[in-house]
């Protein structure tokens, strides 16, 4: 009877030892951090993956996510600093750095997004209403996100958490004045291109004008110089021939009315001439010379 009781107590023993054994351990995976608490109350922190110990059914085990976590921010509309409104879309990424502070703070990640949300999205309308519309699309975008994130993580600090980073997803005009503005630039560019077209014809006119006038100054000292070496000429000429009949009067007359008749028998016409004009002179006589009136006529 009593090794019957023995060996019931040593099994219980056995039992509750193999139990407080296993409530003893747990393990932190490797996205994973820990709290440890002793009836209820936070006593030390794990951030180290592995086996751990604890104290068996005093103390119990809490596990937070230490990855980084995203945050969508609500669709906002905002006027910034130059009077336009905005529709502006962003997002950011954070993680839990102190898991204490945060279960103090917020208790649960749900907690932490509703309470952060709000933080960003102060934190986003005061970069807004800090800067004009060029610098948030283009000019100075990463500066202003950056300056969200920093004034963020100076309140998410209180709640245990570190905010990675704050991006504006979308930051447009709403849809209304986007067509307003859209129809505004169109009308600009129309402008602007009438007024580069209107320049344009004024420059081609003038070049044409210039043109125009370089080629008839051009057509005028080119006929000057023509007619000018066509007198030349002309006088040249006429100074040939009178030095050549200067020289030989009568081979001159001859040389001319050979020419002349040569000329008139090339025509393929008719003449019709008195026998006694001047112009068959040498054909009546080898000199050329008419014979005078009252003078007996040369036999033939």
């Amino acid at each position: 009877m009593n090794r019957s009781i023995f060996g019931g107590v040593a099994a219980f023993v056995a039992v509750v030892a193999a139990v407080a054994g296993y409530s003893a351990l747990y393990t932190v995976g490797q996205t994973e951090q820990a709290i440890v608490l002793r009836f209820g109350q936070p006593v030390g922190t794990v951030t180290e993956p592995g086996l751990h110990v604890k104290l068996p059914f005093i103390e119990s085990v809490t596990r937070i996510d230490k990855r980084i976590l995203d945050l969508d921010l609500p669709e906002r509309e905002a006027t910034a600093n130059d009077q336009k409104r905005l529709v502006v879309d962003a997002f950011s990424r954070y993680r839990i750095v102190n898991p204490l502070r945060f279960r103090q703070a917020v208790g649960t990640i749900e907690q932490a997004n509703a309470r952060l949300s709000n933080v960003l999205t102060d934190a986003l309308l005061e970069a807004i209403r800090a800067s004009t519309f060029q610098q948030i699309v283009r000019d100075r975008r990463d500066q202003i996100m950056a300056r969200i994130r920093d004034q963020a993580n100076r309140e998410a600090d209180r709640f245990g958490i570190e905010i990675v980073d704050v991006r504006i997803r979308r930051a447009d005009l709403p849809e209304q004045n986007s067509k307003a503005v859209f129809e505004r630039m169109q009308s600009e560019r129309a402008q602007e291109a009438a007024e580069i077209r209107a320049r344009g014809a004024e420059q081609a006119q003038g070049i044409t004008a210039r043109s125009d006038r370089d080629a008839q100054v051009i057509v005028a000292e080119a006929n000057r110089d023509a007619e000018k070496l066509r007198g030349q000429g002309d006088a040249d000429k006429t100074r040939i021939l009178a030095e050549a009949y200067a020289a030989n009067p009568d081979f001159f007359a001859f040389s001319r009315s050979m020419e002349a008749y040569e000329k008139s028998l090339k025509t393929g016409g008719r003449l019709v001439l008195s026998p006694s004009s001047p112009f068959f002179r040498f054909f009546e006589q080898s000199s050329g010379v008419l014979p005078s009136a009252g003078a007996p006529a040369p036999a033939r």
